[in-house]
């Protein structure tokens, strides 16, 4: 059967004279969002900001207990998430002690260990002398401490270990404090979010491992590694140099 050539030509002109309309329209939906990309680290050190609303230490303190004294997640953390995340822990220190970054003689801190997961999988991988610091304590693996004035005397411990750098307030205070207590020749290991952003409860977002290098003043990196730690994606590790 042949195509009336007449209809053919009014539909092909029909079609062309239509498609400046359909162009209009698609222009005008609503795009699809795209991921969230990092900014490239600023000259003017924009690459760790402070997040605004703080408007005393008190209330930023009372903010990180709205978290830490949560009914509900004190029971998640304490009962369903306990056992799966000592073994994520433990893999972590594993690696470490591979690395020769940690030993079974290192005198160990975990800054900012709310009940004590990072502590207990110290202990299963023979690290028997660990102990954390949190707002709120839990015995016996957690005393209370703020992590930007830690409660101990200088040079104590040779490894020192925490995921909660974006909840400091103070950054600068946060790592002072981790030199001051940590031994020459000791070891810090932060995981840190750069490729995502923390949750609702930090005080600070970090776009940069530049940043972070910039504020150990002595203390040098010897390890970094991308990890998945429960929505942190980046592992740090810095050296206290002997001095």
């Amino acid at each position: 059967m042949k195509t009336n050539p007449p209809l053919l030509k009014y539909f092909l002109l029909s079609l062309f004279l239509s498609l400046p309309l359909l162009f209009f329209f698609f222009s005008f939906q609503p795009q699809k969002p795209t991921p969230t990309t990092i900014p490239p680290p600023s000259d003017s050190g924009n690459d760790l900001r402070i997040r605004p609303g703080y408007t005393s230490y008190d209330s930023y303190i009372q903010r990180q207990l709205n978290k830490t004294l949560n009914p509900k997640l004190r029971r998640i953390w304490t009962t369903r998430d306990w056992e799966r995340k000592i073994h994520v822990f433990s893999n972590f220190f594993l690696d470490l002690k591979q690395k020769q970054l940690l030993s079974n003689y290192s005198k160990s801190l975990c800054i900012g260990a709310r009940v004590g997961q990072e502590v207990e999988a110290l202990k299963r991988v023979g690290v028997s002398d660990s102990v954390g610091i949190d707002l709120v304590p839990y015995p016996p693996l957690v005393i209370k401490g703020d992590f930007h004035k830690q409660p101990f005397p200088d040079e104590t411990f040779d490894f020192e270990f925490s995921n909660v750098f974006d909840h400091a307030l103070y950054p600068e205070k946060f790592v002072g404090e981790i030199e001051r207590t940590l031994k020459a020749g000791g070891v810090c290991v932060l995981h840190v979010a750069l490729f995502r952003r923390s949750d609702k409860y930090s005080a600070n977002d970090l776009y940069s491992a530049q940043a972070l290098v910039r504020l150990f003043k002595r203390s040098e990196v010897v390890h970094v590694r991308k990890v998945d730690g429960f929505g942190l994606d980046t592992e740090m590790a810095f050296r206290k140099k002997k001095e």
